[in-house]
């Protein structure tokens, strides 16, 4: 095993916090525990070869958008350092409740990943791979309502994975690329 691939006990710290942010949230439309989100995020990071810090922004990722407060991005700061909280803060759509509208805060989004490093992209893509999934199960379950539970509807949630998309693209062709492709091809048909 090398020393990128090993996890220190600032991933655990990362993860019981997160499990605190969220510990009241579930998935949309439903009743599962919002942290399984954040772990699936986390194992897509590090199963495409993300390192820990990327691995901990994944667990964090949402946290300061749902926590909608300055306090949270400065405890990841000061609890997991600026790298961790870079990541997250590009990841973030909006810090402020209520949020701005739907399409404003989607375009917000599709500019900041325009400019992303590496490691941003590949949290996002882990993140919106994982969304992306989930649809498609509660699809599979529930048929076209499925798209009620997004203020952007069908048309409007495609074309965000579909402009993220493209942007992923140009950084080439990886696992988690071809991954939400394929996904999101599914939904589209």
């Amino acid at each position: 095993m090398t020393e990128k691939s090993k996890l220190s006990t600032r991933f655990e710290q990362a993860l019981v916090y997160a499990t605190q942010v969220h510990a009241t949230q579930v998935r949309k439309g439903g009743d599962i525990p919002y942290v399984s989100h954040l772990l699936s995020v986390a194992a897509l990071v590090l199963e495409d070869g993300g390192d820990e810090d990327e691995a901990i922004a994944g667990l964090l990722h949402d946290a300061v958008e749902d926590g909608g407060s300055a306090e949270i991005r400065e405890a990841i700061l000061v609890q997991f350092g600026e790298r961790v909280a870079t990541i997250v803060d590009a990841c973030t759509e909006s810090c402020t409740i209520p949020k701005p509208p739907w399409r404003d805060r989607k375009l917000r989004y599709i500019e900041q990943m325009r400019h992303a490093s590496p490691s941003v992209l590949r949290v996002s893509m882990a993140d919106k791979l994982h969304n992306a999934r989930s649809i498609l199960a509660d699809r599979d379950r529930e048929g076209e309502a499925v798209w009620d539970k997004f203020k952007g509807g069908k048309a409007g949630t495609l074309w965000f994975y579909r402009s993220l998309l493209e942007i992923y693209q140009q950084g080439g062709s990886n696992f988690l690329v071809s991954e939400i492709e394929r996904i999101v091809d599914r939904l589209e048909n």
